[in-house]
């Protein structure tokens, strides 16, 4: 098989968008943005998630974002520009983006200037005239950013010499405002203007290098296929590119920060092997490229946690990637099976998370033992591990709720990625080995570029298997005890009692698998 080299995202995005026409029945006032007489409603704040009510917003969906940043090394602020594609799904009298710690100076919506106010984490904006439903419009937005700003959750990730970024799982709007929700993926475009000797890198594939004349580049990405916000890769430093080639001709990318490019080498090189290992289980890399990103800070407080899977260019710290490949492999499992599931098809509702972590944690734990590596519990199979979680499955059902029940607080705990795991294993043994592949397979096919919840999985998994999987599954995935598991009539859970003090599932920042694999 070979990997795609067309691009499909709109071409218009990589420079100035056309303007589209927009028939409103009044128009602002030039100088001040106050909007004339207004029909429609404004849209609603919020789409409704489960674990994040307060995310996204409706009465529109984005199908692109052309971001245009410039990085000042010197006062080491962004200036930026972000243009968006919208399409409304309702007469809109006014509607909100996320945005948070952005210095917003303009906003335009079908070139005409629109009227705007920043509240908590919504940029609420007015256009001159009602949008009727169905219409298709450009809005842009104008602002700068300190990637160093004190807030109260923040994606920027500061270097030395530039910045990354971090969005999982409610911060891609403190980098750029934006419908900050993976059911509503984009289209994503990027230019980043920066001085010489740096380097911008985002996620997609560079398509051009402009040389300004003025000591300062601009290099532009695409992405291939849309990008949930919250796994966007934007990054500016001091950087080597290293090239090399995956299995079937697909383009690998590593950008890494120039002093350490030799010491970084080793695990680097692995890249092509694990991909060669995931893509006879789930099927072709999904994506245009892949590669790593270990951004230039090793900072306990930099990020709280080892690796992100930001669409085809995965950050990780570097003293991490300096292990032995017996530490590092799993992981850097984890985080490319990402690929497949939290990327090509991301959740619907963060509630869904399992699904992200319960998978990358089933495929990164069964290639650590095909390998013969023991785990952090000195474990060599999948079958001991899964009974020994087993065994905690009450107890993680009281102090995390059940696997598909998150909440904020408890959303990126043990639960969600061993008792993800749990819950495939479990699965398996019911359907087999043959047919949960089918499964898998059949599940990220038909979700590939768009998102899905945990309805869509046991649908898939009834549809494949031939027989209603769904009362089994929810039992798994919602219920307050622990099922039988199928093949393991022997298997017992600790008993929870009132008196009992358990104990506590194993807090875990995002991706934060290192010592759970």
């Amino acid at each position: 098989m070979r990997y795609r080299t067309r691009v499909t995202a709109p071409a218009a995005l990589l420079g100035t968008v056309a303007a589209l026409s927009l028939a409103s029945p009044a128009h602002a006032d030039a100088a001040t943005g106050t909007p004339g007489p207004q029909a429609g409603t404004p849209g609603s704040e919020t789409l409704g998630d489960s674990v994040y009510p307060s995310l996204g917003n409706d009465g529109y969906r984005v199908s692109a974002y052309h971001l245009d940043l410039a990085y000042d090394p010197t006062t080491r602020l962004v200036d930026a520009t972000a243009t968006l594609r919208i399409t409304t799904t309702q007469e809109l009298s006014r509607f909100s983006l996320d945005a948070l710690g952005l210095t917003i100076r303009s906003v335009t919506v079908a070139g005409d200037t629109a009227a705007f106010e920043q509240a908590d984490e919504k940029l609420r904006i007015t256009p001159a005239g009602s949008l009727p439903a169905q219409e298709r419009a450009e809005v842009v937005v104008a602002y700068s950013a300190d990637p160093r700003g004190a807030l109260s959750h923040t994606a920027w990730v500061p270097t030395p010499d530039g910045f990354a970024i971090c969005p999982q799982p409610n911060s891609a709007h403190t980098v750029f405002p934006c419908n900050d929700h993976p059911s509503d993926k984009a289209d994503f475009s990027f230019r980043i203007t920066v001085p010489a000797g740096l380097k911008g890198v985002a996620s997609g594939h560079l398509v051009s290098t402009e040389d300004l004349g003025d000591s300062r580049t601009a290099y532009c990405y695409r992405s291939r296929e849309p990008i949930a916000t919250e796994i966007v890769q934007i990054t500016v430093g001091d950087y080597v590119i290293k090239d090399r080639q995956g299995p079937h001709g697909l383009p690998l990318r590593d950008v890494v920060p120039t002093a350490r490019a030799t010491a970084l080498e080793p695990a680097l090189a692995l890249t092509p092997n694990l991909v060669s290992w995931i893509e006879q289980r789930l099927g072709a890399f999904p994506f245009e490229t892949y590669g790593l990103l270990p951004c230039n800070n090793d900072a306990s407080n930099a990020f709280d946690f080892t690796g992100l899977e930001t669409q085809t260019l995965t950050l990780y710290k570097p003293n991490f990637l300096l292990q032995a490949e017996k530490n590092i492999g799993s992981h850097m499992m984890h985080e490319l099976v990402h690929s497949w599931f939290g990327n090509s098809v991301s959740p619907g509702n963060w509630a869904d998370l399992w699904l992200n972590e319960g998978h990358a944690d089933f495929y990164g734990l069964l290639y650590r033992y095909e390998r013969g590596w023991a785990d952090s519990l000195g474990l060599t199979t999948m079958e001991a591990r899964m009974k020994d979680t087993y065994v905690r499955g009450d107890q993680w059902r009281r102090t995390s709720g059940p696997v598909a029940a998150p909440n904020a607080a408890n959303l990126f705990d043990s639960q969600r990625y061993l008792g993800g795991v749990l819950v495939l294993y479990a699965l398996r043994q019911q359907v087999g080995e043959t047919v949960f592949t089918a499964i898998e397979r059949t599940f990220l096919e038909r979700h590939r570029d768009s998102s899905a919840t945990t309805d869509d999985y046991i649908a898939v998994a009834s549809e494949i298997s031939g027989t209603d999987q769904s009362g089994f599954l929810r039992d798994w995935l919602y219920g307050t005890k622990t099922p039988r598991m199928p093949g393991h009539p022997d298997w017992t859970v600790t008993p929870v009692t009132s008196t009992l003090r358990t104990p506590q599932a194993r807090p875990s920042a995002p991706h934060d698998n290192s010592a759970t694999l």
